[in-house]
């Protein structure tokens, strides 16, 4: 890996989330425990922010942080949801398609890496987005408000849609690829005719 200052902080990231989770465990139903765990949500969520901005900027990008920014992203919104949602601040089935939704897009973008890398789109963008405000709300003000429950809405509704688009691109890919496979690049049974 080079170490780089974006990097780094995809690894504090990463290393946040542990941290993250045990303040859920220990305390997330008090008060103390989610102005903690807010605190920490929101410092590691800034560092995600300042990496991909850094290394665009000064020209820091790596195989690494292109690995690795996804999976910290992942996991600390997982860890999140999750803990929200034990020490019910956030209801389980959004938590439950939230994640369903990360883990096909995962197992989806690896299953077509062969073919092509399907980049971050603008609406992953929002959805990361929505997905953070949602997480601060609940934490900020717990309790099922007027307010949460749209964020929640809106925010699991952006998060399918996206998912989709995921899939559609996924398609797309695998037509683009295989119609430009010479003949002899295909199955042996079709070769058999």
């Amino acid at each position: 890996m080079t170490w780089t200052l974006p990097n780094a902080l995809t690894v504090l990231r990463l290393l946040a989330v542990p941290f993250l989770g045990a303040v859920f465990v220990v305390a997330g139903d008090t008060s103390a425990g989610r102005w903690t765990a807010l605190a920490l949500f929101v410092a590691a969520s800034l560092t995600d922010v300042a990496d991909g901005w850094l290394a665009r900027r000064w020209d820091q990008c790596t195989d690494f942080g292109a690995l690795a920014d996804p999976i910290a992203d992942k996991a600390l919104v997982a860890t999140a949801l999750i803990g929200l949602s034990a020490d019910e601040l956030l209801s389980w089935w959004a938590t439950a398609l939230i994640l369903a939704r990360e883990a096909a897009v995962t197992a989806l973008r690896m299953a077509v890496l062969h073919l092509g890398v399907i980049p971050a789109s603008r609406g992953g963008k929002v959805k990361t987005a929505a997905q953070t405000t949602m997480i601060v709300l609940a934490l900020a003000v717990p309790g099922w408000t007027g307010v949460l429950a749209a964020v929640v809405m809106v925010t699991v509704g952006w998060t399918v849609v996206t998912g989709l688009d995921y899939g559609v691109k996924a398609v797309a890919l695998t037509r683009s690829r295989s119609s430009s496979l010479p003949p002899s690049a295909g199955p042996r049974w079709l070769l058999r005719r």
